[in-house]
């Protein structure tokens, strides 16, 4: 059984359009290919010009990021465009996008299908310019990283149907957004702002630039990862994926006290969406205590929604058997869950392995730029387990921690944490998922799962 199987898998290259993408309604071109009309300028102050019936942008100093945007809005639509850009550059397309003079002084601002030939390899990801930032980034979606073929002409692609928004390149599919936070705006094609110690004069070029608003039918559903931002929804892709709610937002079915017969009767508030600990005395599991899921798993893809207060603590743990009988937390691997600003555990353990996102006690999370929320705001947790024993845990898309349990690395590092005197610590087949009550208010939501 290959592991990434359903979870991580993309198109094949081989594959041609044609047999991709459902033939729909009519194209309409958006550029002419003689001069600009239909589009106007915005913000930064970068070159854009028609040239041998291409839109070529270019690089200039001492500007903001420019764009070059249509003067008409679209909700629902299918758009594909060529471009080709200097390898040292950045760029990125705008769709659904807002400028509006009480939003930052009119910065665009909206969903960006992101133009990356850096080595970090994020085209076709999806980023929220001036809003929210990175929505879905490549790492979720391995496959997407090799889509992009540098020096070479790059065939985008962006479906926007209500709140499902995906994007290809080179026929490749790279992400797949449900989101509903802007249905309308316009197209833009962004020339990214230079640093003070970079040349100018870097160019990007686009063409065959066209449209579907009409008869649109969607690409057929890929198995690749989907980033669902609307609380406690279960998409249709994500249905076709696998997934179902581990927790349905409403009630406690499926849950219960760890060391307890049903659900803890405090400690614990489930209110407006929102499955919470209670503020508390900040001590492990002695208010409400932990609780866990009813049934026990293997392999398996995780997601969750978590939001921290200032200065609190939990995590999520998993193959949890339940029969050590210890006082405290249950015993099992754990993604942590902490503001390592303010709680006194982030500088506890060994290099920062009881950091954000860390598996706990053990292994230290990569501090991606970015990549954390602010305190108070959502975040997006995954863990990933593989029939083969490797783990993957990922922050709001970013792949920040991978081990093997069983490895003999993973093993030498038990050997001298806080587990040492747990016998097998995290080698059991199956096991319940956890949510820690640390006596710290953290909020969770649209928690899923899929077994492999």
């Amino acid at each position: 059984m290959k592991t990434r199987l359903l979870i991580l898998t993309g198109l094949m290259l081989g594959t041609s359009l044609t047999s991709l993408h459902a033939q729909s309604g009519k194209w309409q071109n958006l550029f002419n290919g003689k001069d600009l009309t239909g589009w106007k300028q915005l913000n930064g102050n970068a070159k854009y010009a028609v040239v041998n019936g291409e839109i070529v942008g270019t690089t200039v100093k001492d500007t903001p990021n420019s764009f070059l945007t249509t003067e008409k809005n679209y909700g629902d639509f299918i758009f594909e465009v060529e471009l080709l850009v200097d390898n040292s550059m950045n760029s990125g397309i705008q769709f659904r996008s807002l400028s509006k003079p009480d939003y930052n002084n009119g910065r665009v601002h909206g969903y960006q299908m992101e133009v990356d030939p850096s080595d970090r390899a994020y085209s076709g990801g999806i980023y929220d310019e001036a809003r929210r930032g990175w929505l879905y980034p490549t790492d979720i979606n391995p496959k997407a990283k090799t889509a992009f073929k540098k020096g070479e002409w790059n065939k985008y692609r962006i479906e926007c149907i209500g709140n499902s928004i995906r994007t290809w390149v080179n026929g490749i599919a790279t992400a797949n957004l449900v989101d509903d936070l802007t249905p309308s705006g316009f197209i833009a094609l962004q020339v990214h702002a230079i640093g003070k110690n970079d040349e100018p004069g870097k160019q990007i070029r686009w063409r065959n630039i066209r449209i579907q608003t009409e008869g649109l039918k969607p690409t057929k559903t890929d198995n690749i990862f989907v980033v669902n931002t609307i609380p406690n929804n279960l998409s249709a892709a994500e249905k076709a994926n696998g997934y179902s709610l581990l927790w349905d937002g409403k009630t406690t079915n499926g849950w219960k006290g760890a060391y307890k017969k049903g659900f803890p009767e405090k400690g614990w508030e489930i209110k407006d969406g929102l499955l919470s600990v209670v503020k508390s005395n900040g001590a492990e599991s002695t208010n409400g205590g932990d609780i866990v899921t009813e049934k026990q798993y293997g392999a398996f893809a995780l997601k969750f929604d978590f939001k921290l207060t200032e200065g609190a603590n939990s995590g999520i743990k998993y193959f949890v058997t339940l029969t050590e009988g210890n006082k405290g937390s249950a015993i099992g691997p754990e993604y942590q869950i902490l503001d390592d600003v303010r709680h006194p555990d982030a500088k506890l353990g060994k290099n920062g392995n009881r950091t954000l996102g860390s598996l706990y006690d053990l292994i230290t999370s990569k501090k991606i730029p970015n990549s954390q929320r602010k305190i108070g705001e959502w975040n997006k947790g995954v863990v990933i387990v593989y029939p083969n024993n490797k783990i993957e845990y990922y922050l709001n898309g970013f792949k920040i921690l991978e081990y093997v349990r069983g490895s003999a690395e993973f093993n030498a590092l038990v050997a001298e944490s806080k587990y040492k005197n747990w016998k097998d610590f995290g080698m059991a087949p199956k096991g319940h998922i956890l949510i820690q009550d640390h006596g710290d208010n953290v909020s969770f939501r649209s928690i899923k799962l899929k077994e492999l």
